[in-house]
């Protein structure tokens, strides 16, 4: 085979670019600018078939491969690995009668979002409607309305990805079922996804939206946060979140600049019942804002008002087994509005509900059983690492240890044992030799062997 760049040019309806071509720095920019990916070369793939011979190319030259759609789950530089650019592969289709949808790699939740509203359907999408469908539902999918409706990876009907061997598969729950369970939930552990078939629901708008209270309120708040969400049905999702949003376009005035507190919440049964089940929260301080009101589905992305810029951050995450008075009060000392936190946010989601019930196909996607969620997002400077580990250090009695693959990229085999238990590990590293023998797929969030 030759193995030059010119080479693989000639096989390729897409093209490489290499570092210096302007293709090459728009390309392999991510959403975290403070990652700066330097791969060898970058492919901006135009179909299934540029990828797969890609990943030959990379397997015959001993070269890694990575993926990149929208460039939000960037977490490695891809030194000397091709990075192959999945952006062109913009297939969006939603078949309304049988309530489902198939889209290409390149596709973001709002394209799906925007395209089922009209028959009443919806994606299962995350709170960033910006993020690419493919990397959130192969990384679980935790969404606003998740209590209710659960992993976005479990409505997966079909995937078609390229393995390591430089096959292109469609699998299913009957058709290489091994392939099927592992990449709901692994990544990209076991190859490049280029389309993705997934069931919808029945839900064009929702009771939802999020409260914002000042610093003061900041302990009446939360625990009232606490009790409150012990109690909730699976109709309800929420969040609490410490923000220290920088005062910018498109941040309120009562929010820039200062130390805030968000609850988040959505409700999937009528605005009357919504209303009545978060009054307790709305009576807990009067809130700098309170946008929570019956929206769109389309419009999801407003509850938790996530960036859609990109920006440079450092991200930390972990898992709770519960979350006691104690740990809340852990929680306000070592983030809270008198602690001296450097986050811009540190977020407690909810979990249980639809979430903590098992898969209809089971999948590689592990810690169901998890209470809440934690995540940090701070800006790279000094003192935001240590910070962040501080925060899981005084967590520590509550927190198991666990991640959940979508939060908080990051690489590496400490993070990828916290992402999957050992059984989970091992039947993914044992699938991964099988369909990757020459191992192209060893950069990014992707288990280790």
């Amino acid at each position: 085979m030759n193995t030059s760049w010119e080479a693989l040019r000639r096989r390729l309806t897409g093209a490489p670019a290499l570092p210096g071509d302007a293709l090459y720095a728009q390309l392999a920019t991510g959403f975290n600018v403070a990652i700066t990916a330097k791969p060898a070369a970058v492919v901006e793939a135009r179909d299934a078939q540029d990828v797969a011979e890609t990943v030959r190319f990379a397997a015959a030259t001993g070269r890694a491969v990575a993926v990149q759609a929208t460039g939000h789950g960037l977490a490695d530089t891809y030194d000397e690995a091709i990075l192959v650019h999945t952006g062109r592969l913009d297939e969006c289709v939603v078949h309304a009668e049988e309530g489902w949808a198939r889209v290409g790699a390149g596709v973001r939740w709002q394209q799906v979002l925007d395209a089922a509203a009209p028959h009443g359907l919806a994606p299962l999408a995350g709170s960033a409607p910006g993020v690419g469908v493919v990397g959130y539902t192969t990384g679980g999918g935790l969404g606003p309305v998740a209590r209710t409706y659960g992993w976005a990876s479990d409505r997966v009907r079909a995937v078609e990805l390229v393995t390591g061997d430089g096959v292109l598969r469609r699998v299913t729950a009957s058709d290489e079922p091994d392939l099927f369970w592992a990449v709901r939930g692994g990544k990209g552990a076991l190859g490049i996804v280029t389309a993705l078939e997934f069931d919808l629901i029945q839900l064009p708008s929702l009771y939802a939206g999020a409260l914002y209270y000042a610093a003061a309120d900041a302990p009446a708040v939360v625990h009232r946060w606490r009790e409150w969400s012990s109690t909730l049905p699976p109709e309800a999702t929420t969040s609490l979140a410490f923000l220290q949003l920088p005062p910018m376009p498109g941040v309120p005035e009562p929010l820039a600049g200062k130390f805030t507190v968000a609850v988040r919440f959505a409700w999937t049964s009528s605005a009357e019942s919504g209303e009545a089940v978060l009054a307790p929260m709305r009576a807990a301080a009067t809130p700098l804002i309170d946008a929570v009101q019956t929206i769109p589905y389309a419009a999801l992305g407003m509850i938790h008002a996530d960036p859609v810029e990109p920006m440079p951050v450092v991200e930390e995450t972990d898992l709770f087994s519960s979350f006691p008075p104690e740990a809340a009060d852990a929680l306000l000392a070592v983030a809270g509005p008198s602690s001296g936190s450097p986050q811009v946010m540190v977020e407690v989601r909810q979990l249980g509900g639809a979430l903590a019930a098992p898969a209809q196909h089971p999948s590689a996607l592990c810690h169901r059983d998890a209470a809440f969620s934690l995540v940090m997002i701070g800006v790279p400077m000094p003192p935001v690492a240590p910070h962040a580990s501080g925060v899981r250090e005084a967590l520590g009695p509550w927190l198991t240890g666990g991640a959940l693959p979508n939060l908080s990229s990051a690489t590496g085999a400490e993070r990828i044992a916290r992402s999957y238990d050992p059984a989970t590990l091992s039947r993914l590293t044992a699938l991964a030799a099988e369909y990757d023998p020459a191992h192209v797929f060893r950069v990014g969030q992707v288990p280790v062997r």
